[in-house]
């Protein structure tokens, strides 16, 4: 048994923490009292540790190997491929192995990579992202989506392959039905994908309308299905860019289906800020889907870091302190309000995106925690600093200490 003392919580309370094996025993004033190996927190922000629900840790740290492109989706997909041909389960491995321990040394123990899934790379993504996360075991715990890049429809052989996918221990189901050809082809996509999902008891995380295009609507066929099938709190939509381009009548008409259908909504405001609007002139669009309506509305919203240095996104470090400032720009998040919604953002929206009951900061839960030198939330939001100990199953699995000195 162990304990923090003095802790600033996110509510700017104080509190104690016991911890007992992997799990946090006590949560309160006084708590650690007579426990004799108590750290003292001296009033530092105390947080369980941050989700990352949305990355690619398949394409991590390739950058500077790729062709120069036109900066689109469309554009990053393809420079993609040549490199995707010569990946190797150990490439693969060793990319996605260091952005996890980078990650966790930022303050993330949990992430949920999507890993492709197609005719260009088979099996292998997954299987170097697998033997990574086996890797981090020890330093944090690793969900992997099966995830069609190329389509099921427009690439075929994939959906073998998605099925060899989950039999290899892939824990949830991808999709990408907006990159099909037609509407029939999407909803085609959609179904297969909810069909494999019903079949092996998986949840779904799928890509959903990456496009400055108002008219593409593969959200609302996912939501559709969604609710026929009784699939409530067991999808995830990512992006979801075109709904900021659609008329407002679809728009309500569909965020109330996603919450009626309890889907989460994964907003990737950093990638998306980049890729998106690249064809505008004047007033750029900003490339979010309607955080504000969404949240309103009281869907659940989470902010992915989804790209590090990668075909897509030549930024990242795995940093969700990060991804919420960059987030708040682009969301208009500025209010007290607002930044305590950034917070569950990359805390407790992601938890319940993939139906985690073992996290938080509460008697019970997984001792996954991180002490960072801020005094409030809002001071680590805008001074971004690394943690100073990270905990992962209750054991500290990362230090930091940084000394700057100003000579006058």
């Amino acid at each position: 048994m162990w304990a923090l003392q003095d802790a600033r919580l996110a509510d700017g309370s104080t509190a104690d923490v016991v911890v007992e094996g992997d799990r946090i025993a006590q949560v309160g004033p006084g708590a650690a009292g007579g426990v004799p190996d108590a750290i003292d927190c001296a009033g530092k922000l105390l947080l369980p540790t941050f989700i990352d629900a949305h990355v690619h840790l398949d394409k991590v740290l390739i950058r500077d190997e790729l062709r120069e492109h036109d900066g689109t989706l469309a554009g990053a997909i393809g420079a993609i491929h040549e490199r995707k041909r010569r990946y190797t389960a150990e490439d693969v491995r060793a990319r996605a192995r260091a952005v996890i321990e980078e990650s966790v040394r930022l303050g993330t123990t949990r992430l949920r990579s999507h890993v492709d899934v197609d005719t260009i790379g088979g099996l292998t993504p997954l299987d170097g992202v697998l033997a990574a996360a086996a890797d981090c075991s020890g330093i944090a715990e690793v969900q992997t989506i099966a995830f069609p890049q190329e389509g099921l429809l427009r690439d075929p052989g994939a959906y073998a392959l998605m099925e060899a996918a989950v039999e290899a221990g892939a824990d949830v189901v991808g999709g990408m039905p907006h990159w099909e050809v037609d509407e029939a082809s999407q909803r085609e996509h959609v179904r297969l994908c909810f069909e494999l999902a019903e079949r092996f008891d998986r949840d779904l995380d799928m890509h959903v309308d990456e496009t400055d295009d108002g008219g593409v609507r593969t959200l609302e066929m996912v939501a559709d299905e969604a609710l026929a099938r009784g699939f409530a709190g067991r999808v995830c939509a990512g992006h979801v860019c075109s709904l900021a381009a659609a008329d407002h009548e679809y728009a309500e008409r569909v965020i109330e289906k996603c919450r009626r259908a309890e889907i989460s909504i994964a907003a990737n405001p950093v990638t998306n800020l980049v890729l998106q609007g690249r064809g505008d002139r004047g007033l750029v669009r900003r490339g979010t889907t309607r955080i504000g309506e969404l949240r309103a509305a009281g869907v659940n919203v989470l902010f992915g870091q989804d790209c590090v240095n990668d075909g897509f996104y030549p930024f990242g470090r795995g940093s969700m302190l990060e991804v919420a400032l960059i987030s708040a720009h682009a969301a208009h998040l500025t209010t007290r309000a607002d930044l305590d919604f950034a917070l569950r953002a990359i805390t407790d929206a992601p938890a319940r995106a993939m139906r985690l009951t073992d996290y938080g900061l509460r008697p019970g839960v997984r001792a996954d925690l991180q002490l960072l030198p801020a005094p409030s939330w809002s001071e680590a939001l805008r001074l971004q600093p690394m943690p100073e100990k990270v905990w992962f199953r209750g054991r500290l699995v990362a230090e930091s200490s940084v000394q700057s000195v100003l000579h006058r």
